[in-house]
Protein backbone atom coordinates (compact mmCIF):
# COMPACT_ATOMS: atom_id res chain seq x y z
CA UNK A 1 0.00 0.00 0.00
CA UNK A 2 1.77 3.52 -0.91
CA UNK A 3 1.56 6.05 1.90
CA UNK A 4 -0.93 8.68 1.55
CA UNK A 5 1.09 11.55 -0.25
CA UNK A 6 2.00 15.09 1.78
CA UNK A 7 -0.24 17.90 1.36
CA UNK A 8 1.27 20.69 -0.71
CA UNK A 9 0.77 24.30 0.04
CA UNK A 10 3.29 24.51 -3.14
CA UNK A 11 1.25 23.16 -5.49
CA UNK A 12 -2.19 24.43 -4.66
CA UNK A 13 -3.27 26.96 -6.30
CA UNK A 14 -5.49 28.75 -2.97
CA UNK A 15 -1.92 29.92 -1.75
CA UNK A 16 -0.28 30.89 -4.97
CA UNK A 17 -0.52 34.43 -4.10
CA UNK A 18 1.80 34.13 -0.90
CA UNK A 19 5.55 33.76 -1.01
CA UNK A 20 6.47 31.53 2.01
CA UNK A 21 8.89 32.93 4.54
CA UNK A 22 11.32 30.42 5.86
CA UNK A 23 12.39 30.33 9.38
CA UNK A 24 15.52 32.37 9.82
CA UNK A 25 18.28 31.06 12.38
CA UNK A 26 20.64 33.06 11.45
CA UNK A 27 23.31 32.19 9.58
CA UNK A 28 25.48 30.04 11.80
CA UNK A 29 22.76 28.35 14.06
CA UNK A 30 24.31 27.00 17.01
CA UNK A 31 21.58 24.03 17.25
CA UNK A 32 19.05 23.88 14.16
CA UNK A 33 16.11 21.85 15.07
CA UNK A 34 15.36 19.04 12.13
CA UNK A 35 11.75 19.83 11.03
CA UNK A 36 10.43 17.61 8.99
CA UNK A 37 9.55 18.76 5.21
CA UNK A 38 5.54 19.11 5.54
CA UNK A 39 6.24 21.19 8.81
CA UNK A 40 8.68 23.21 7.81
CA UNK A 41 6.44 24.12 4.39
CA UNK A 42 3.22 24.67 6.57
CA UNK A 43 5.23 27.02 8.95
CA UNK A 44 6.31 29.18 6.27
CA UNK A 45 3.34 29.68 4.23
CA UNK A 46 2.23 30.49 8.24
CA UNK A 47 4.74 33.13 8.17
CA UNK A 48 3.40 34.46 5.35
CA UNK A 49 -0.22 35.11 6.28
CA UNK A 50 0.71 36.05 9.80
CA UNK A 51 2.90 39.05 7.82
CA UNK A 52 -0.12 40.12 5.71
CA UNK A 53 -2.08 40.07 9.48
CA UNK A 54 -4.57 37.79 7.40
CA UNK A 55 -7.83 36.43 9.18
CA UNK A 56 -9.62 34.20 6.71
CA UNK A 57 -10.48 30.50 6.46
CA UNK A 58 -7.69 29.18 5.15
CA UNK A 59 -5.88 30.51 7.86
CA UNK A 60 -7.95 27.85 9.98
CA UNK A 61 -6.40 25.29 7.58
CA UNK A 62 -3.04 25.60 8.14
CA UNK A 63 -3.13 26.57 11.97
CA UNK A 64 -4.84 23.19 11.90
CA UNK A 65 -2.55 21.37 10.19
CA UNK A 66 0.39 22.90 12.35
CA UNK A 67 -1.82 21.71 15.62
CA UNK A 68 -1.71 18.55 14.25
CA UNK A 69 1.92 17.83 13.99
CA UNK A 70 2.76 20.04 17.16
CA UNK A 71 -0.48 20.57 19.16
CA UNK A 72 1.58 22.52 21.90
CA UNK A 73 2.69 25.59 20.00
CA UNK A 74 1.52 28.63 21.39
CA UNK A 75 1.56 31.49 18.84
CA UNK A 76 -0.37 28.95 16.10
CA UNK A 77 -3.14 28.69 18.85
CA UNK A 78 -2.85 32.51 19.21
CA UNK A 79 -3.10 33.51 15.48
CA UNK A 80 -6.16 31.16 15.48
CA UNK A 81 -7.89 32.34 18.02
CA UNK A 82 -7.75 35.77 16.90
CA UNK A 83 -8.45 34.85 12.81
CA UNK A 84 -11.80 32.92 14.93
CA UNK A 85 -12.78 35.17 16.45
CA UNK A 86 -12.64 37.97 13.35
CA UNK A 87 -14.34 35.48 11.19
CA UNK A 88 -17.05 34.79 13.61
CA UNK A 89 -17.89 38.22 14.03
CA UNK A 90 -18.74 38.40 9.81
CA UNK A 91 -20.57 35.36 10.38
CA UNK A 92 -18.31 33.24 8.39
CA UNK A 93 -17.52 30.23 11.06
CA UNK A 94 -19.64 29.23 13.81
CA UNK A 95 -17.61 28.88 17.02
CA UNK A 96 -18.69 25.62 18.10
CA UNK A 97 -17.83 23.75 15.42
CA UNK A 98 -14.52 25.07 17.06
CA UNK A 99 -15.56 22.99 20.18
CA UNK A 100 -15.88 19.81 17.85
CA UNK A 101 -12.64 20.20 16.55
CA UNK A 102 -10.77 21.19 20.27
CA UNK A 103 -12.63 18.11 21.34
CA UNK A 104 -10.99 15.21 18.86
CA UNK A 105 -7.48 16.88 19.98
CA UNK A 106 -8.14 16.76 23.33
CA UNK A 107 -8.90 13.16 23.78
CA UNK A 108 -6.12 11.98 21.33
CA UNK A 109 -3.46 14.63 22.87
CA UNK A 110 -4.60 13.96 27.07
CA UNK A 111 -1.33 16.09 28.32
CA UNK A 112 -1.47 18.93 26.03
CA UNK A 113 -2.48 22.38 28.04
CA UNK A 114 -2.89 24.78 24.77
CA UNK A 115 -5.76 22.74 24.06
CA UNK A 116 -7.58 23.65 27.42
CA UNK A 117 -6.46 27.47 27.27
CA UNK A 118 -7.55 28.22 24.19
CA UNK A 119 -11.07 26.19 24.64
CA UNK A 120 -11.59 28.64 27.61
CA UNK A 121 -10.96 31.74 25.28
CA UNK A 122 -13.27 29.76 22.89
CA UNK A 123 -16.15 29.41 25.70
CA UNK A 124 -16.03 32.89 26.77
CA UNK A 125 -16.81 33.86 23.53
CA UNK A 126 -19.16 32.08 22.85
CA UNK A 127 -20.95 32.38 26.04
CA UNK A 128 -20.54 36.23 25.97
CA UNK A 129 -23.39 35.97 23.03
CA UNK A 130 -25.64 33.50 24.04
CA UNK A 131 -28.39 33.61 25.95
CA UNK A 132 -28.97 32.19 29.64
CA UNK A 133 -30.75 28.75 28.33
CA UNK A 134 -27.72 28.29 26.00
CA UNK A 135 -25.14 29.48 28.59
CA UNK A 136 -26.82 26.24 30.66
CA UNK A 137 -26.42 24.10 27.44
CA UNK A 138 -22.94 24.77 26.67
CA UNK A 139 -22.12 24.15 30.49
CA UNK A 140 -23.81 20.97 30.66
CA UNK A 141 -21.97 19.69 27.21
CA UNK A 142 -18.72 21.11 28.40
CA UNK A 143 -19.01 18.65 31.12
CA UNK A 144 -19.91 15.89 29.72
CA UNK A 145 -17.46 16.06 27.73
CA UNK A 146 -15.03 16.24 30.89
CA UNK A 147 -16.47 13.32 32.36
CA UNK A 148 -15.48 11.38 29.11
CA UNK A 149 -12.20 12.69 29.56
CA UNK A 150 -12.29 11.37 33.12
CA UNK A 151 -12.62 8.15 32.29
CA UNK A 152 -9.58 7.70 30.44
CA UNK A 153 -7.69 9.68 33.30
CA UNK A 154 -9.18 10.54 36.33
CA UNK A 155 -6.23 12.98 37.50
CA UNK A 156 -5.54 15.16 34.38
CA UNK A 157 -4.68 18.64 35.52
CA UNK A 158 -5.74 20.07 32.79
CA UNK A 159 -9.06 18.70 33.02
CA UNK A 160 -9.44 19.78 36.67
CA UNK A 161 -8.18 23.05 35.83
CA UNK A 162 -10.46 23.67 33.38
CA UNK A 163 -13.32 22.57 35.40
CA UNK A 164 -12.90 24.91 38.35
CA UNK A 165 -12.83 27.77 36.27
CA UNK A 166 -16.18 26.58 34.38
CA UNK A 167 -17.86 25.96 37.30
CA UNK A 168 -16.67 29.52 39.02
CA UNK A 169 -17.26 31.14 35.90
CA UNK A 170 -21.04 30.04 35.46
CA UNK A 171 -22.05 29.40 39.10
CA UNK A 172 -22.30 26.04 37.52
CA UNK A 173 -21.90 24.15 41.35
CA UNK A 174 -25.10 22.13 40.57
CA UNK A 175 -24.16 18.57 40.91
CA UNK A 176 -20.57 18.91 40.98
CA UNK A 177 -20.87 17.30 45.13
CA UNK A 178 -22.45 14.19 43.47
CA UNK A 179 -20.07 14.07 40.67
CA UNK A 180 -17.03 14.00 42.45
CA UNK A 181 -18.40 11.94 44.98
CA UNK A 182 -19.03 9.46 42.16
CA UNK A 183 -14.94 9.28 41.26
CA UNK A 184 -14.18 9.05 44.86
CA UNK A 185 -16.10 5.81 44.83
CA UNK A 186 -14.26 4.83 41.94
CA UNK A 187 -11.48 5.81 42.90
CA UNK A 188 -10.67 6.71 46.65
CA UNK A 189 -7.10 7.53 46.24
CA UNK A 190 -7.66 10.23 43.29
CA UNK A 191 -6.44 13.09 44.27
CA UNK A 192 -7.30 15.55 42.26
CA UNK A 193 -11.47 14.58 42.99
CA UNK A 194 -10.41 15.27 46.64
CA UNK A 195 -9.00 18.64 45.79
CA UNK A 196 -12.25 19.63 43.49
CA UNK A 197 -14.46 18.53 46.78
CA UNK A 198 -12.90 20.93 49.16
CA UNK A 199 -13.01 23.63 46.19
CA UNK A 200 -16.72 22.80 45.73
CA UNK A 201 -17.62 22.60 49.60
CA UNK A 202 -15.45 25.34 50.99
CA UNK A 203 -14.44 27.14 47.87
CA UNK A 204 -17.77 27.40 45.79
CA UNK A 205 -21.18 28.47 45.80
CA UNK A 206 -24.79 26.98 46.43
CA UNK A 207 -25.85 24.63 49.24
CA UNK A 208 -22.57 22.72 49.24
CA UNK A 209 -20.82 25.90 50.65
CA UNK A 210 -23.82 27.26 52.46
CA UNK A 211 -22.34 29.85 55.50
CA UNK A 212 -23.95 31.45 58.33
CA UNK A 213 -22.71 34.47 60.97
CA UNK A 214 -19.03 35.62 59.57
CA UNK A 215 -17.84 32.96 57.19
CA UNK A 216 -18.96 29.95 59.33
CA UNK A 217 -19.37 26.90 57.36
CA UNK A 218 -22.72 25.01 58.48
CA UNK A 219 -21.98 22.62 60.88
CA UNK A 220 -24.29 19.51 58.71
CA UNK A 221 -21.61 20.37 55.95
CA UNK A 222 -18.95 19.62 58.26
CA UNK A 223 -20.25 16.81 59.66
CA UNK A 224 -21.14 15.41 56.25
CA UNK A 225 -18.01 15.88 55.37
CA UNK A 226 -16.20 13.93 58.87
CA UNK A 227 -18.07 10.85 57.79
CA UNK A 228 -17.33 10.85 54.09
CA UNK A 229 -13.75 10.96 54.93
CA UNK A 230 -14.24 8.23 57.98
CA UNK A 231 -16.37 5.83 55.04
CA UNK A 232 -13.00 6.71 52.57
CA UNK A 233 -10.30 5.99 55.50
CA UNK A 234 -12.15 3.19 56.24
CA UNK A 235 -11.70 1.89 53.09
CA UNK A 236 -7.79 2.63 52.32
CA UNK A 237 -6.16 3.65 56.28
CA UNK A 238 -2.78 4.60 54.09
CA UNK A 239 -4.74 7.02 51.83
CA UNK A 240 -2.91 9.87 52.22
CA UNK A 241 -5.47 12.06 49.87
CA UNK A 242 -8.28 11.14 52.81
CA UNK A 243 -6.49 12.79 55.51
CA UNK A 244 -4.85 15.31 53.94
CA UNK A 245 -8.52 16.00 53.11
CA UNK A 246 -9.52 15.62 57.05
CA UNK A 247 -6.69 18.02 57.85
CA UNK A 248 -7.77 20.34 55.82
CA UNK A 249 -11.68 20.45 56.86
CA UNK A 250 -10.34 21.14 60.01
CA UNK A 251 -8.18 24.25 59.36
CA UNK A 252 -10.99 25.58 57.53
CA UNK A 253 -13.74 24.75 60.28
CA UNK A 254 -11.21 26.34 63.18
CA UNK A 255 -11.53 22.80 64.65
CA UNK A 256 -8.90 21.10 66.69
CA UNK A 257 -6.59 18.67 65.68
CA UNK A 258 -7.60 16.57 68.69
CA UNK A 259 -11.44 16.37 67.72
CA UNK A 260 -10.57 13.53 65.89
CA UNK A 261 -8.41 11.89 68.20
CA UNK A 262 -10.52 8.98 68.26
CA UNK A 263 -11.03 8.32 64.62
CA UNK A 264 -7.05 8.27 64.64
CA UNK A 265 -6.24 5.86 67.64
CA UNK A 266 -8.67 3.62 65.46
CA UNK A 267 -5.84 3.50 62.70
CA UNK A 268 -3.18 3.76 65.11
CA UNK A 269 -3.57 2.10 68.35
CA UNK A 270 -0.31 3.59 70.27
CA UNK A 271 -0.57 1.15 73.14
CA UNK A 272 -0.64 -1.71 70.39
CA UNK A 273 1.56 -0.98 67.61
CA UNK A 274 1.35 -4.34 65.91
CA UNK A 275 -2.62 -2.80 65.12
CA UNK A 276 -0.93 0.29 63.47
CA UNK A 277 -2.87 0.50 60.03
CA UNK A 278 -2.25 3.94 59.24
CA UNK A 279 0.99 6.00 59.14
CA UNK A 280 -1.07 8.90 58.76
CA UNK A 281 -3.49 8.65 61.62
CA UNK A 282 0.18 8.02 63.37
CA UNK A 283 1.53 11.08 62.09
CA UNK A 284 -1.73 12.71 63.09
CA UNK A 285 -2.11 11.64 66.92
CA UNK A 286 1.97 12.90 67.42
CA UNK A 287 0.55 16.70 66.25
CA UNK A 288 -2.47 16.33 68.83
CA UNK A 289 -0.01 15.06 71.19
CA UNK A 290 2.56 17.94 70.72
CA UNK A 291 0.04 20.73 71.46
CA UNK A 292 -0.21 19.23 74.99
CA UNK A 293 2.62 19.39 77.24
CA UNK A 294 1.32 16.59 79.25
CA UNK A 295 0.83 14.64 76.43
CA UNK A 296 4.65 14.90 74.67
CA UNK A 297 5.33 11.56 75.73
CA UNK A 298 2.65 10.53 73.19
CA UNK A 299 3.99 12.50 70.77
CA UNK A 300 7.43 10.83 70.89
CA UNK A 301 6.40 7.67 70.86
CA UNK A 302 3.96 8.34 67.53
CA UNK A 303 6.97 9.78 65.94
CA UNK A 304 9.83 6.99 67.01
CA UNK A 305 7.21 4.50 65.42
CA UNK A 306 7.43 6.27 62.08
CA UNK A 307 11.00 6.86 62.21
CA UNK A 308 11.80 3.10 63.14
CA UNK A 309 8.70 1.12 61.62
CA UNK A 310 6.02 2.58 59.64
CA UNK A 311 7.57 5.16 57.38
CA UNK A 312 11.89 4.51 58.15
CA UNK A 313 12.30 6.42 54.49
CA UNK A 314 11.86 9.88 56.31
CA UNK A 315 13.53 8.93 59.58
CA UNK A 316 15.66 11.74 59.20
CA UNK A 317 12.18 13.77 59.59
CA UNK A 318 10.45 11.87 62.12
CA UNK A 319 13.49 12.31 64.43
CA UNK A 320 13.99 15.95 63.86
CA UNK A 321 10.12 16.56 64.82
CA UNK A 322 11.18 13.96 67.75
CA UNK A 323 13.95 16.59 68.42
CA UNK A 324 11.29 19.76 68.52
CA UNK A 325 8.66 18.41 70.45
CA UNK A 326 11.77 17.16 73.35
CA UNK A 327 12.92 20.81 72.90
CA UNK A 328 9.68 22.44 73.71
CA UNK A 329 9.30 20.92 77.43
Amino acid sequence: MNPTPLYSYASDPAWADLLPLPQDDGQYPLAQIAYTEEYTEAMSYLRAIMAKNEHSPRVLQVTAHIIEMNPAHYTIWVYRAKTLFALSATGEVQLGRELEFLNDLALRHQKNYQIWNHRQTVVEAIAAAAAPAEQEQLVREEKEFMNRMFEQDGKNYHVWSYRQWLVRRFEAWDGELSFVSALLERDVRNNSAWNHRFFVVFGGGGMDARQQGEGEVVEEVVEREIAFIEDAVFIAPQNASAWNYLRGVLKKVHRPLSSVESMCLGYAPLDNPDKITSSHALDLLADIYAEKREEHGKAVKALELLAAKFDPIRANYWNYRVGLVKASV
